[in-house]
């Protein structure tokens, strides 16, 4: 009985063991199985979060400029309106309160540039286009202060071309072989040998921006043929190959021109990743990752459309090919980024895909008639629906302009622009065709230009640094800044921690103060600072040493290297350009005092230090010639004090009933006078008032004993003497609004006026808003000149809905 009980136990322990090793050898391969899993989870969980962190710290702006007309002369104005919206949810942001506008000529050199205040995220401004412009084609960008920060391939561009009608053309005769340009683009990034790629390529002429029509063949180190391939929509196609190893291939293409053109492929690579995309059925895409030379490992995948995650996956590496189906319906409306990475979160490959976005703003506009006479009044009916039915207000723009054989469409609308231009790479020749239709032929185009045009709105290097990323460029969201440097005038070191102050003299008396940071760098926020001023910067001098200052330009120095066209004018267009010339000239020989009328701008005129304690105006008293007396027979709350030989003032402190001790802040037509003796010594019959702080005055982070301001007659210093060691110069604020002139002809007498009228653009309104049913009307007059004229109205809503509409009417000549 107790061998068979031993027997029994030895039998139960041996089971029990087998048991716990098999639970052992169980939690082993468990542990292994899941192990990569958790590892690739927390992979794809740390890029996610590391895209999440950039988003929250990198808004994205989108400005969109709508341009009253895309041709212009010398003389002419160019006016545009300036949208600046949310580049994630395309929304209005009243984040920037100043947009940057400048006209590039050929050779990127600014020839003109604007500081445009916005508010609510719109503004508007203009530029006369002076006749020291030689003809050519030009580029209008805009940007924010805070867009700076990012690549100026974000900033907004549009061509415009620029007739001087004053000069011959003069244009240089373009060589034909460099006519055309041809690219080519492997899907996904690269070129792997042994994985079936696919190869999109865009053919253009250079001569007119537009795309070409051509064929071509792909042949490889031995001339055997490979592949064919002909252009689709706006000179864009592709074709698909099996690359060999070390192999070179070349592309044989026929321009229209019928000469051949030899160009060679993007590198073949013998390891790498490649990226396939496809219409899996209605509702999915499929998305196969292949790779060579890879250990079995997990690649990942985000998909993303203006910086909004949609889809984020991981999967393995399984004979070199990974498989996702995505569904549709998760990813964002517009460009969307399919970004695949391996497991060292490095990003090896990226495919575009568009989905339309499904809300417009309905813009229907319609003239009440469709022919009209010279000098005859056009009334426009303006309606704004979020859809049939639904009538939204919105804020529109509206241009007139004629038609002709020099001027057609603009090549840009915000709808397009927002949607898809914005988030492409390069020109995107007619944008509007991939919205207006539909079919397989569009869907094909519109592949085709996500396969020539992908890019990022970012560096992923930026999005997943190693550390944190300092952005250099703030948001204006209260006013511009006036950015600059502080060194040492004799050694030329950095000097920080310097307090300066940065005022324009004049009779609204504002002043702005910064200290210098560790690298001698100042910002000040200079708010309402508009027009053209002569601003003065300095230190406190009885204090600090020599310093040198410097204020940089607040323009970018950064340019997007995008192609442009060269100027085509044909010789049997010199009427038309000779009526141009004419129609430049009639309104400064008629209407010149109407051209330069400005609007105020709206701002509070009263000194930055508000309302004073106690103001003087000098003429109400006996005027002495001496400030001294002045100040000690006419104003009690402040004392003048002697001390070792200089004058000291000493003001009276209300609130505690006691005197200060330290010199208050005193400034002449603000700006700051350290040097009492300096200001004792002026000409007090120069002053027109004076104005006293008896209290201590907070201005920013200082704090001072006081204020006392002197302000002249004409707020220009009255020869007051600066210091030497100041930096004054000439600055241009934020652009004054110039109003629009067009004559009117509202009764008989004024239509019988023998003043010439030959105006090509009839109207410009910047600022039109519908009402709460979507409804409102405009009003103008035409010209002299008979023609089509077309109308163009943009906009958005609140919510963000955008739209356009353009549509034209006839004008004919009057019978006598």
């Amino acid at each position: 009985m107790r061998t068979n009980h031993m027997k029994a136990l030895h039998s139960t322990a041996h089971t029990a063991a087998r048991r716990g090793l098999y639970l052992l050898l169980s939690a082993v391969l468990v542990l292994a199985a899941t192990g990569p899993t958790l590892a690739q989870t927390e992979t794809l969980k740390s890029i996610v979060q590391g895209f999440d962190a950039y988003r929250s710290k990198a808004l994205q702006e989108k400005l969109y400029l709508h341009l009253d007309r895309p041709f212009y002369a010398c003389g002419e104005t160019m006016w545009f309106k300036v949208y600046n919206t949310d580049g994630t949810l395309h929304k209005p942001l009243d984040l920037s309160k100043v947009a940057y506008v400048e006209v590039l000529d050929e050779s990127l050199k600014p020839v003109l540039q604007g500081k445009i205040a916005l508010k609510d995220g719109t503004g508007n401004g203009s530029f006369t286009l002076p006749v020291s412009l030689t003809s050519g084609n030009y580029k209008v960008r805009a940007y924010t202060s805070w867009m700076k920060n990012f690549e100026p391939d974000f900033y907004f561009e549009t061509p415009v071309t620029v007739v001087n009608s004053f000069t011959s053309l003069g244009l240089p005769p373009v060589q034909d072989s460099a006519t055309y340009a041809i690219q080519f683009f492997p899907e996904g990034g690269s070129l792997v040998q042994g994985i079936s790629g696919k190869v999109a390529f865009q053919g253009v002429n250079r001569k007119t921006g537009k795309g070409i029509d051509f064929t071509g063949k792909v042949v490889d180190d031995n001339g055997v043929e490979v592949a064919q391939f002909r252009s689709h929509k706006f000179g864009i196609g592709q074709f698909t190959f099996i690359p060999v190893a070390a192999a070179t291939y070349t592309a044989l293409i026929e321009l229209p021109n019928r000469k051949v053109l030899r160009q060679r492929l993007p590198q073949v690579y013998e390891q790498g990743y490649s990226l396939h995309l496809e219409e899996y059925n209605a509702d999915q895409l499929q998305l196969t990752v292949a790779a060579t030379g890879q250990q079995p490992e997990a690649v990942h995948l985000l998909g993303h459309a203006r910086q909004i995650i949609g889809v984020a996956e991981s999967a393995r590496l399984q004979q070199g090919i990974a498989t996702f189906v995505v569904d549709k319906s998760k990813l964002a409306e517009g460009v969307n980024h399919f970004t695949v990475f391996n497991s060292q979160k490095q990003p090896v490959c990226e495919r575009l895909y568009f989905k339309r976005p499904t809300q417009k703003l309905q813009v229907d506009a319609k003239t009440d008639k469709d022919l009209y006479t010279t000098r005859e009044k056009v009334t426009a009916n303006l309606l704004t629906q979020a859809q049939e039915g639904q009538a939204v207000p919105a804020n529109l723009s509206v241009s007139v302009y004629k038609l002709d054989s020099l001027q057609g469409e603009s090549a840009t609308d915000i709808y397009s622009y927002l949607w898809l231009t914005s988030d492409l790479k390069g020109t995107v020749e007619q944008p509007g065709y991939y919205f207006t239709t539909s079919g397989p032929e569009v869907d094909e185009a519109i592949d085709n230009l996500m396969l020539t045009h992908g890019w990022s709105r970012f560096r992923w290097e930026d999005v997943l640094p190693e550390q944190n990323t300092n952005y250099k460029f703030l948001p204006e969201y209260d006013g511009h800044f006036i950015r600059g440097k502080i060194t040492d005038a004799e050694t030329g070191a950095i000097a920080p921690n310097i307090t300066t102050y940065l005022t324009a003299p004049g009779k609204h008396v504002r002043l702005y103060s910064a200290t210098s940071n560790k690298d001698g760098l100042v910002q000040f926020q200079a708010k309402d600072f508009y027009g053209p001023k002569e601003i003065v910067v300095q230190s406190n001098f009885l204090k600090d040493s020599t310093y040198h200052f410097e204020v940089f330009s607040p323009f970018s120095d950064k340019y997007a290297a995008k192609p442009r066209p060269g100027l085509d004018i044909a010789e049997h267009l010199q009427q038309e350009l000779t009526q141009r010339h004419i129609g430049v000239q009639v309104p400064y020989s008629y209407h010149e005092k109407h051209l330069n009328i400005y609007r105020a701008p709206g701002i509070d005129s009263t000194a930055f230090y508000g309302k004073a304690d106690a103001t003087y105006l000098l003429d109400d008293y006996v005027r002495f010639k001496v400030m001294e007396e002045v100040m000690r027979e006419y104003v009690p709350g402040v004392q003048v004090r002697l001390r070792r030989g200089s004058f000291h003032f000493n003001v009276l402190d209300s609130p505690n009933s006691s005197l200060f001790h330290t010199n208050p802040l005193v400034l002449l037509d603000g700006v700051p006078v350290f040097d009492i003796d300096k200001i004792m010594a002026f000409d007090p019959r120069k002053v027109r008032k004076l104005e006293v702080f008896t209290s201590k005055y907070f201005h920013g982070p200082h704090v001072y004993t006081g204020l006392v301001s002197y302000t002249t007659y004409q707020g220009d210093l009255a020869g007051f003497q600066l210091d030497p060691r100041s930096l004054l110069m000439e600055y241009e604020g934020l652009q004054l609004q110039r109003e629009f002139y067009a004559p009117s002809y509202d009764n008989e007498q004024q239509r019988q006026n023998r003043l010439p009228d030959f105006r090509n653009l009839l109207h410009w309104s910047p600022d039109v808003v519908t009402k709460a049913d979507g409804k409102t009307a405009l009003s103008f007059f035409t010209s002299d000149e008979a023609g089509k004229y077309m109308i163009v109205v943009q906009g958005m809503t609140k919510s963000g809905l955008t739209g356009s509409k353009a549509f034209t009417f006839e004008v004919r000549q009057q019978p006598l």
